[in-house]
């Protein structure tokens, strides 16, 4: 504090003591104040929705049917230390921030990351013993939702027998969009595996890409034969709605002399982009079932079997297939429907990631690559939609199994999570109480970080006997040492 501020706290009646600070008296009011903002920010959140999302988890994971929770023995009232003072004279700097110090229990986690070492964990592909292996592959894409929810294409994974796999995950680097900025490549992927059993609710987590070998994630390992289904992830540490301004708006349509439309050259780019990313099986062709998740995508609606054969009459196709100028000829159509008013284009163009600029910079594709051992696998997206409550399990469940676990000072009704894997720290809150607490979150102590949240003190609400991703975290600048320093305090 600068002089000035001593000076005229000391002067107020409530703390003056004959010109000298009533410490303890400050103290008490100090932490009586504070409960009372705790109360009223409290307050505000319930009243206002928007301010709530912002500011609370709102991703909890109740525990599932068949995993039992440790009885626990306090609630979380009882996590409170007992006559907890500020001791007098003591001038050294707090060990955390000011923020973060009640009478209320909490627990700090901190982690050093040296500068790059998160990008090489270990040796995923191995050439040599792999050669004669079996291989699958299948591309995706992530897709930022104007809410900043994440949505992907989820797929099913067919093993006729038991066998050595090596399954990675990595962004997509597009072929035409070679020499141009590629702001996805840099954004952290996942996949998590999970073994389905009688039902597709039914799903057991089995695994996930641990290992990372600079922008490749993957797992080794050997699994039976079954259904399997892999799920994928990504923080939104990286992929999240930017603030970078748009100069103005690239053309999309022009006439020629004899005033016919056509696409612009940049335009032609972007749909050739899009293409590679919504051609799943990188055949070079699109089938009625990738073309669906385009739709779907963009229009929320199918191409059915009758209007699959319109375009046939009317486009270039190769074995049942929309060719890429079939694609490029199947926009110049929708732009003439329009007498080439470009709004429906932009509509498609917005909802696959781009900008005004048409930058992909709110979407990632990414390549699924799968390698067997004794056998042929298959795999095929089934869905474009959100993780759900199955990613959220599963992510829960593998920081659980895998992290390391702290009671919130010393309680045994609330632990705090945190795993590294990779390029990614995850932390989550799980409260075995009967009762809902709220975890305030301070991240002031950290350096060259970056969350999901985008925010560096918020607060989480859980659920009782559930378990929510608190944050996630990644370097800001990886070439560079980055430190996670972390508090959750208990509020309430």
């Amino acid at each position: 504090m600068t002089w000035e501020e001593v000076t005229s706290i000391t002067k107020q009646a409530d703390f003056n003591c004959n010109g000298k600070l009533d410490y303890n008296k400050f103290c008490e009011l100090y932490l009586s104040t504070r409960e009372r903002c705790c109360k009223a920010a409290r307050a505000r959140l319930d009243t206002d929705p928007r301010l709530r999302q912002q500011h609370l988890g709102n991703q909890t994971e109740t525990v599932p049917e068949g995993i039992t929770l440790p009885v626990s023995k306090p609630s979380p009232r009882g996590c409170r230390r007992p006559g907890h003072k500020l001791p007098k004279g003591d001038s050294r700097a707090p060990s955390r921030p000011l923020s973060a110090q009640s009478s209320k229990a909490s627990s700090s986690t901190t982690v050093t990351v040296a500068a790059s070492s998160s990008r090489n964990t270990k040796l995923i592909i191995e050439p040599d013993t792999m050669k004669e292996w079996q291989c699958a592959q299948s591309r995706g894409c992530f897709y930022l939702e104007e809410n900043g929810e994440i949505i992907s294409h989820k797929y099913r994974l067919h093993l006729p027998q038991r066998s050595a796999l090596c399954i990675t995950i990595k962004p997509f680097s597009i072929p035409q969009a070679q020499g141009k900025p590629c702001p996805w490549l840099s954004v952290d992927t996942a996949l998590f595996i999970l073994k389905e059993n009688e039902t597709q609710e039914n799903l057991q987590l089995v695994s996930f890409t641990e290992f990372q070998d600079k922008e490749i994630f993957g797992w080794r390992g050997e699994l039976g034969a079954g259904v399997y289904w892999l799920l994928p992830f990504t923080t939104g540490c990286r992929l999240r709605k930017g603030k970078t301004q748009i100069a103005g708006e690239a053309k999309l349509v022009w006439r020629d002399e004899d005033g016919e439309l056509a696409l612009t050259k940049e335009f032609r780019a972007a749909l050739l982009d899009v293409f590679e990313t919504i051609d799943l099986d990188g055949n070079g062709l699109l089938s009625l079932e990738e073309y669906n998740f385009f739709e779907l995508r963009t229009s929320g609606e199918k191409c059915d079997q009758e209007a699959w054969a319109v375009c046939k009459e009317n486009f270039e196709m190769k074995k049942n297939e929309l060719t890429r100028q079939g694609f490029l000829d199947l926009n110049l159509m929708e732009a003439n429907d329009q007498d080439g008013d470009p709004w429906d284009l932009w509509v498609t163009l917005l909802s696959l990631g781009y900008n005004r600029a048409l930058e992909m910079t709110e979407a990632c594709p990414f390549v699924i690559d799968i390698c067997a051992e004794r056998c042929k696998p298959r795999i095929r997206a089934i869905a474009l939609e959100a993780g759900g409550s199955q990613l959220s399990r599963a992510l829960c469940r593998s920081v659980v199994n895998k992290g390391e676990a702290k009671g919130l000072g010393g309680s045994e009704s609330i632990f705090i999570h945190t795993y590294r894997s990779g390029s990614r720290i995850t932390s989550v809150i799980e409260n075995k109480s009967e009762n809902k607490v709220i975890i305030h979150v301070n991240n002031e102590q950290s350096k060259n970080c970056l969350n999901n949240r985008g925010l560096t003190v918020f607060a989480v609400e859980v659920a009782p006997k559930s378990m929510m991703v608190s944050q996630h975290v990644m370097a800001l600048n990886e070439q560079e040492e980055w430190i996670y320093s972390c508090v959750h305090s208990l509020v309430c």
